[in-house]
């Protein structure tokens, strides 16, 4: 074989394709487009620097849903991700010029030209990463932002700044860009949680037979009309903080599913109290952060009002504190250390402020103190500690991604400790990044059925989801294994 026929050939190759590309350049310069006219240059610009994509994804975070919050998020992933490629390999690999303006007409250029080399499109890489990464998370949002994101692409070649080939390639490399975020952080579809044990639970196709209590502190006023139009005999019981623990308790005694809408707090006192009764659970999401619910896979009325007419239900782990008198059950988790202090001034300032702004300014006031870490025995010897956190099944996560179980019937507590020692903040930012993938002098994560304190000092404070009490002396956590029994969509049916 002749190297310098394939060499020919290749240059020979490769004219043709650029004699294309300039064709197909011409061709749509020369097009008349009257409707994309007062529409495509406007939309290219307001692309520039992401600030199309960033303003979508903060309209789709306004949503408060979980999922469109997600697909948001995974968007600006995958566009940061695009961005980096373009300007760190894409832009230098291949300096290609810019087309010539000529054939386009004045009305349609841009009044501030691209100074950087043509290939590939950054405008098209980045509307194709966000389109696609919002797609892969929720397709509905994923089909009202691809328009958009398929006219910016072509604006660019409509206002003259890049050939058809350049927007293509920008393209693909987006859309690779999303394909390789969802690789390092799968989306909630992908991570499935597994549908066992299942539970022989009563359908209830009308919803005759659950009784729902729903905190209205909670905002839940919207959620819990949803799912009585799917459920319409469902009884609903509406009450104030201070009285749904009183009304879980009536609704136990005569309900065939004991229903509970609300945050944390909410959800572990109706567990606590189906656990008593022998009732299966049934939760709807109506807090902010709904931990239990979502690692379900119940991320609103539609999949609970799915569950419960199907009769889909499966068991799940909870667990138990004890210890002085004093006990309790959780279902997310239970810490002691610095977050029980930081749940308090959450809980002081969250009203005034409200819930996100509140935990930050309580994070900083805690961190911000003057204090010595706690001091515990556990592993046969008493350790000083900054937080002891004890998770009701193993959380997965990537660095600060927010954590999430896969198995809610694991059979084991996910332990991370951060030691005690000078630098509070830097030892709990540098656990939060290293989640459960290193072991050092100061942090750990170890899994256990069972974990035993001795020598906690009157006073401690003990955070389990989302509630606070005092302990002392020694503390017994232990595992009930699947002892919950809760409704859950089921995959496949």
């Amino acid at each position: 074989m002749n190297p310098d026929v394939d060499l020919t050939v290749l240059k020979d190759g490769r004219h043709c394709l650029l004699t294309l590309d300039s064709r197909l350049f011409e061709y749509a310069a020369g097009r008349n487009w009257p409707a994309a006219e007062p529409v495509l240059p406007r939309l290219s610009r307001s692309a520039n620097h992401g600030v199309l994509w960033f303003a979508t994804a903060a309209a789709m975070a306004a949503s408060r849903t979980p999922r469109s919050r997600r697909a948001a998020a995974r968007g600006l992933a995958s566009l940061t991700l695009a961005s980096l490629t373009i300007n760190t390999l894409g832009k230098r690999s291949v300096r290609r010029t810019r087309p010539v303006l000529d054939p386009v007409p004045l009305v349609r250029q841009l009044k501030r030209q691209p100074i950087t080399t043509s290939f590939p499109s950054g405008h098209a890489a980045s509307a194709a990463a966000f389109a696609t990464g919002v797609a892969l998370e929720s397709p509905a949002w994923g089909a009202a932002v691809a328009p958009v994101a398929w006219s910016v692409a072509l604006s660019r070649v409509y206002t003259g700044v890049h050939f058809p080939s350049d927007v293509l390639a920008g393209a693909a490399l987006g859309a690779g860009a999303a394909f390789a975020v969802r690789g390092l952080v799968p989306t909630r579809a992908q991570v499935v949680p597994p549908a066992r044990p299942r539970a022989q639970v009563p359908a209830l196709p009308d919803g005759e037979g659950l009784v729902m209590v729903a905190n209205t502190a909670s905002g839940t006023a919207d959620r819990v009309r949803a799912l009585h139009d799917g459920l319409p005999l469902a009884e609903i019981v509406e009450c104030e903080p201070t009285d749904v623990r009183a009304e879980l308790e009536k609704a136990a005694a005569r309900a065939t599913v004991l229903g509970v809408c609300g945050g944390d707090g909410t959800v572990n006192a109706a567990a606590e109290i189906a656990l008593r009764h022998g009732v299966p659970l049934a939760v709807l999401p109506g807090g902010t952060l709904n931990h239990f619910a979502y690692d379900l896979g119940v991320e609103g009325a539609r999949d609970l009002t799915r569950a419960v007419q199907r009769g889909e239900a499966v068991r799940v782990d909870a667990g138990r504190f004890s210890g002085d008198g004093r006990e309790g059950v959780f279902v997310n988790a239970c810490s002691l250390g610095v977050y029980p202090e930081l749940v308090r001034e959450r809980e002081r300032w969250s009203r005034r402020i409200g819930g996100w702004p509140a935990g930050v300014l309580g994070a900083l006031r805690v961190l911000r103190a003057d204090r010595h870490p706690l001091e515990a025995g556990f592993g046969g010897r008493a350790r000083p500690l900054w937080l002891l956190f004890v998770g009701n099944g193993t959380y997965h996560r990537m660095g600060l991604a927010p954590g999430r179980r896969t198995d809610l019937a694991d059979g084991r507590f996910d332990v991370r400790v951060v030691h005690g020692g000078r630098r509070p903040a830097l030892r709990l930012l540098a656990a939060a990044v290293a989640g459960p993938l290193t072991r050092s002098p100061a942090h750990a994560a170890v899994q256990v059925g069972r974990l035993r304190l001795t020598g906690v000092a009157p006073g401690t404070l003990l955070a389990y989801d989302g509630e606070v009490t005092e302990v002392e002396g020694e503390v017994t956590l232990e595992k009930l294994p699947e002892a919950l029994t809760v409704y859950r969509p089921l995959p496949g049916n």
